[in-house]
């Protein structure tokens, strides 16, 4: 068993094509976990055990705020030099930590249900960072540059197609349990169970997945080894650029779920229902993204999708004035569509820019203090949101049109143009700042960038060229042709191609 855990000496093509495989059944593993264990589902749980704005503002925080452990990762990951075993290590004893949480509604008081999700859920996540750090350093030495971003953008679009459909089932019977039941927080524990039981089968799967040796550590020190991406100019504007981008996000996107439950009243099914809207215009806009991000640059996507994520952010507020009104569900609809078109985007390439600007042989400490810098950056944003929340409920900012019609009689009809409290003030700050990180990505330097007016031309051309394609049955069967032969190992020429040659490893099989 112990043998999966040794690097390879060297990786021909052949270990890579089965090691990408193997990583396509983990990434389909761990993504059904985040749908089960994550998202809507365990902000639900939270409020149901009583969790105030703060707390969803902290639970929020706990992902972002133990990317500090990146620190220890660091010198855990030099000093062992096998990624494999560390990543693989953390990530099972990561996932234990579930189990407290899923005993929950029978094995505490009240008093203690909040403390002790919260402390699991650090720990947990405390974990992942040590799991993260060996991950990303072990993956951009696997993965040739050339086919990285389309490998990853299949992966994701595989487990979000497959997750998005049980997910929006799991959802049907999370709000049939509820009308039946009076406490419905045994259902969620029966969710999380359901995602332990993936995320332990998606370690068995990364065990499996060969691990170039790493090269040798050059005895520098942790701190002299975090000091190296601070010093390097360009990789400090990337992280000025992240930063700002992540504080940003997490402004809004905990309470985004919170809103439509709390503030507009929606069900949980109708929820994930949008979610899974999202999620299908993700699936459908990865490969688009991802092809471009090869050939034209992750900037230049980035200085696309960004914006286009950013407006979604600015039309929150607008989903009620001030309640629920005929173009909430119109609205919602069209935000979770552009969502999952840009975020599909966003994710991939500021993943990617990252593992790209990162000098190969020092990958991990690049990557782990770009973890680092936007996890507290992340971190910081939803504990100050959680307070503004609550500063801003007993705040209004409202605008109306009047039209008066004077005859007879005189009429007055009021028009509400603009209608901000509580959670909007957030969304328009979180608008803002956003604006503040695009113009630090600006400064930032990429091999292969173009203009981003070049860069929409191209999209846009994509676009058009994947609507002529749909728009046959011959197209609509294509669309289905990438997850099965992937799925079943069939071979393509774009999988790998002959001039591209695997990186060397070290060890066995996974």
């Amino acid at each position: 068993m112990f043998s999966w855990l040794k690097p390879y000496e060297t990786i021909d093509r052949e270990d890579l094509r089965k090691g990408l495989h193997i990583l396509v059944y983990e990434g389909i593993c761990t993504h059904m976990m985040s749908v089960f264990t994550g998202g809507a589902f365990l902000v639900a749980f939270a409020l149901l055990l009583g969790a105030s704005n703060r707390t969803i503002g902290l639970i929020a925080a706990i992902g972002p705020l133990s990317q500090i452990m990146q620190i220890p990762a660091i010198y855990l990951v030099e000093k062992v030099g096998q990624r494999k075993l560390v990543g693989t290590v953390s990530l099972f004893f990561a996932r234990v930590l579930w189990i407290p949480i899923i005993l929950l509604p029978w094995c505490f008081p009240d008093r203690l249900k909040i403390p002790v999700f919260l402390v699991s859920y650090l720990i947990y996540f405390s974990l992942i960072a040590i799991y993260g750090c060996s991950f990303n350093s072990w993956m951009r030495d696997l993965i040739p540059d050339e086919i990285r971003g389309r490998f990853f953008s299949k992966r994701l679009a595989i487990a979000i197609a497959i997750g998005s459909a049980i997910g929006l089932g799991a959802a049907v019977g999370v709000d049939l349990y509820a009308k039946h039941f009076e406490n419905a927080i045994p259902v969620y524990s029966l969710l999380f169970t359901a995602g332990i039981a993936f995320g332990f089968t998606g370690v068995y799967f990364l065990a499996r997945t060969p691990e170039p040796r790493m090269q040798p550590a050059d005895g520098q020190g942790v701190l002299n080894v975090l000091r190296r991406p601070f010093a390097d100019a360009n990789f400090r504007r990337l992280l000025l650029f992240l930063a700002w981008w992540n504080f940003a996000v997490n402004l809004a996107a905990p309470f985004f779920t919170v809103y439509m439950l709390r503030r507009i009243g929606l069900s949980m099914t109708f929820v994930l229902a949008l979610v899974v809207l999202s999620q299908v215009a993700n699936v459908v806009f990865l490969r688009i993204w991802g092809g471009l991000s090869d050939r034209l640059s992750n900037k230049s996507v980035l200085a696309v999708s960004g914006p286009q994520f950013l407006i979604c952010i600015l039309i929150w507020p607008f989903t009620t004035l001030p309640e629920r009104y005929a173009l909430t569900i119109p609205l919602l609809v069209a935000i979770h569509v552009l969502a999952g078109i840009s975020t599909a985007g966003v994710i991939l390439c500021s993943s990617n820019i990252a593992v790209k600007l990162a000098p190969r042989g020092a990958a991990t400490s690049y990557l782990a203090v770009n973890a680092l810098v936007s996890g507290l950056a992340a971190c910081v944003a939803p504990v100050l949101a959680g307070s503004l929340a609550d500063v801003f409920s007993h705040h209004e900012l409202s605008v109306s049109l009047k039209w008066v019609a004077s005859y007879a009689e005189t009429k007055e009809y009021v028009l509400p143009a603009l209608d901000l409290r509580a959670l909007d003030f957030l969304f328009i700050l979180a608008f803002l700042v956003g604006l503040l990180a695009l113009r630090q990505l600006v400064r930032v330097r990429e091999i292969g960038e173009v203009h981003e007016d070049v860069a929409a031309r191209e999209f846009f051309a994509e676009v058009r060229k994947a609507a002529r394609h749909v728009s046959s049955v011959a197209g609509l069967r294509r669309l289905t042709y990438f997850p099965y032969h992937f799925l079943l190992h069939r071979r393509r020429s774009n999988r790998v191609r002959p001039s591209e040659e695997g990186p060397s490893g070290s060890g066995p099989n996974p």
